[in-house]
């Protein structure tokens, strides 16, 4: 099992998470974040700023679901410009669910 984390646009959420949950892809975390890429921040003008609201999103997914996941979310956030942000795939060795103390079958 995977847990893939994208850094997205705020402004893509919304598109991002219909194009999830069209597909099947309903639990999903939400944070708002503030970060700044390779670039260091932005400049306009004379106003630099070096932290830029975004949005993280997580959603834990079976190995075979990571490739469609990371296709709708670059689909979905895409708007071609710097700061379109990043997708992150990492292992999840565990997984339990609180309610029942009971640890996810599928989990290597």
């Amino acid at each position: 099992m995977k847990l893939v984390k994208a850094v997205i646009r705020p402004e893509k959420l919304y598109d991002v998470m219909k194009a999830l949950e069209k597909d099947g892809f309903k639990g999903i975390t939400v944070m708002d974040v503030v970060g700044r890429g390779k670039e260091g921040g932005i400049q306009v003008g004379d106003k630099s700023y070096d932290e830029l609201a975004k949005t993280l999103i997580m959603i834990a997914v079976e190995d075979k679901q990571v490739g469609k996941v990371v296709e709708i979310i670059t689909k979905y956030a895409n708007t071609g410009m710097f700061g379109d942000g990043k997708v992150f795939v990492c292992q999840l060795d565990e997984v339990w669910t609180i309610r029942t103390k009971k640890k996810e079958l599928g989990v290597a």
